[in-house]
């Protein structure tokens, strides 16, 4: 097993949606914690915002906003494949200088700090159509791989060999795996079965992070913005979570009461009779604050004066949508969710997670 000495770790996954940028978090915070001067760099970005007259990938904004540095986008997020990249790109390679970027970007990056974390996109093959695959990326840079996958056994370990035998084909030297997403009274037995399959191929085990409903939990901005909705009253709550959705025609009296952080999904002219038995449940036990973390709100017509009261009274952003109740559940049930500006708490959780499941050590050995 190469041996040399690494200052520039690539964090990559085996597909999307298995945490990440949530690991990425806790690796940063915890070197800076070690007293280490720690940069970020997303090489290759895809949802992207704009930055003046440049644009920079979600995640990198994410990461100036978390680790309090000004985000620059040719430093840490100098390659955007935003839509029709791809295609322009095939019609003409020679106009695009994507390898030049990233390496002029990690030359920089590599003066200023003491280590750098990139973090990849997607699962390792995203980018191969301009060359710039995870593998390939993490090569270029001559960083060592730090591998996220999602908990189980035979399927972890299935994916694990898939993935890692890519960055192994290019000599990317494998820093270790994290394991994501374990059911908690599963974890010791994952660490055993998929621990004992990496420690015959010579690779650490870092850590098993269990499964944290909270870091799953989507917020009202980010579904206003997937059903394109239109705030109506009380924008400034759009940073509530929702841990669960009501149809408002099938509210179940006897569960209701059990009901927090909740996303009411009803049409107006149905609103009234949501509202009165969510009122009635509160009397029941005794709560004096709505269940409801939002509203959204189907159909046409207008609210009345007593809605409009309950509403500002508990402070219940309410979005006005185009789609019927029916299609808008099912929209809000497929949202993926990731981490972002407006949920600094789960960057506090992730954080903690890792600090508390993550042995650094045999990374710390490799710097």
């Amino acid at each position: 097993m190469n041996r040399m000495r690494i200052n520039k770790i690539y964090v990559a996954a085996t597909s999307q949606h298995v945490g990440k940028t949530t690991s990425t978090l806790g690796l940063v915070h915890s070197l800076r914690e070690r007293g280490l001067d720690v940069g970020y760099c997303k090489p290759v970005g895809q949802q992207y915002i704009e930055v003046g007259p440049s644009r920079a990938d979600k995640d990198a904004m994410l990461f100036a906003d978390s680790m309090g540095f000004e985000l620059v986008p040719e430093l840490h997020s100098p390659v955007i494949l935003g839509q029709g990249a791809t295609t322009a790109y095939l019609d003409n390679p020679a106009g695009y200088n994507y390898a030049t970027r990233i390496l002029k970007a990690s030359r920089i990056l590599q003066k200023n700090y003491d280590i750098v974390v990139y973090e990849g996109t997607g699962h390792p093959g995203v980018g191969s159509v301009v060359n710039l695959s995870n593998d390939h990326v993490a090569q270029m840079l001559g960083a060592g791989l730090i591998m996220i996958v999602e908990a189980g056994i035979g399927n972890t370990i299935d994916r694990l060999y898939l993935n890692l035998s890519v960055f192994e084909q290019q000599k990317v030297p494998i820093l270790g795996v994290i394991i994501n997403k374990a059911v908690p009274s599963k974890i010791d037995k994952i660490r055993h079965y998929v621990g004992k399959v990496l420690t015959e191929k010579g690779i650490p085990l870092l850590g098993v992070l269990p499964y944290e409903e909270e870091l799953g939990l989507p917020v009202m901005y980010t579904i206003c913005q997937t059903l394109n909705g239109q705030g109506m009253y009380n924008e400034d709550m759009l940073d509530n979570k929702v841990r669960g959705i009501i149809a408002g025609s099938l509210i179940d009296m006897s569960e209701i009461r059990n009901f927090q952080n909740q996303l009411l999904v009803v049409s107006v002219n149905r609103l009234a009779e949501a509202l009165r038995k969510l009122q009635e449940a509160a009397r029941m036990i005794e709560a004096v604050e709505s269940p409801l973390s939002g509203i959204i709100l189907t159909g046409r017509g207008d609210l009345t004066e007593d809605q409009i009261e309950y509403i500002n009274q508990h402070r219940i952003p309410v979005i006005r949508v185009k789609l019927d109740t029916y299609e808008a559940v099912i929209k809000i049930s497929r949202i993926e969710v990731k981490i972002n500006t407006r949920t600094p708490w789960k960057v506090k959780k992730a954080v903690e997670l890792f600090r508390e499941h993550v042995d650094l050590s045999p990374v710390l050995d490799r710097l």
